[in-house]
């Protein structure tokens, strides 16, 4: 299972949306507000502000807060101007690690997480140091009661995907990212239940760590993605499903 999976089953076993859910849509609020402001207010012109917009939806926002998050991104009301950046990494055991941020003050942010990453045993590194290591894709996840693997198959490629994945409680399908919103589409118009879907820097290979190593790359990554400025979190880390229980 590649590092990424691994990363979403952890936070998929260990979600307490409510407690988060402030924090949730702060962030979501960002992503809207900079894809409005990149490429405008029109959602089926903008595949990114569709994509967030899907995502504010999943997690319950109001839609009053996704409007005047478009507005604010458009111009059309006052706001913070963020912008997006990316940083790279290493943590414990010479695991590589992406963090993407959207942020407004992009040196306090640095520093921020500068100091997160050192503290939790990594460092901080230039940019490209691990950036060659990940791939960009749509992931989609799709609720596993009932489906037949052939029927979403073929749903999968009618919609322009490549292929999925059995992840115990859910099966995660992959494409390019600019044929994820087609792909969620033709499966949702095909009757399957889809409970998320973003675009993610997967890694090529993966780092095997274990035993205290292993909950400190968790303890690393959860503190990353509780930072308000970070939107997305990649790391190309591997252990054995036993030891989920063991960091949790």
């Amino acid at each position: 299972m590649s590092g990424h999976s691994k990363w979403a089953q952890i936070k998929r076993k260990k979600a307490v949306v409510d407690a988060k859910r402030g924090q949730v849509f702060t962030k979501i609020i960002k992503e809207i507000t900079v894809a409005a402001r990149l490429g405008g207010g029109d959602e089926d012109a903008n595949p990114r502000l569709r994509q967030a917009v899907l995502s504010a939806k999943a997690a319950n926002m109001p839609a009053d807060n996704v409007k005047r998050a478009v507005q604010k991104g458009t111009g059309e009301l006052p706001g913070i101007s963020y912008e997006d950046a990316m940083f790279e990494g290493y943590g414990p055991g010479g695991v590589a690690i992406m963090v993407e941020v959207t942020t407004d003050n992009r040196k306090r942010t640095v520093a921020e997480l500068r100091h997160l990453i050192t503290k939790h045993g990594g460092n901080l590194g230039e940019t490209g140091c691990v950036a060659w290591m990940f791939n960009k894709k749509g992931l989609i996840t799709v609720e596993k009661n009932g489906v037949n693997d052939e029927s979403l198959l073929d749903s999968i490629l009618t919609g322009g995907g490549d292929d999925f994945s059995d992840e115990d409680d859910v099966y995660v399908v992959e494409s390019i990212p600019d044929q994820m919103i087609s792909v969620r589409e033709q499966l949702e118009a095909d009757g399957f239940s889809v409970i998320s879907s973003e675009i993610m820097l997967t890694p090529q290979n993966s780092v095997s760590v274990e035993g205290e190593t292993a909950k400190r790359v968790i303890q690393l990554l959860e503190a990353l993605d509780d930072h308000d400025d970070v939107q997305k979190v990649s790391a190309n880390f591997d252990f054995d499903d036993a030891e989920i229980e063991k960091v949790s």
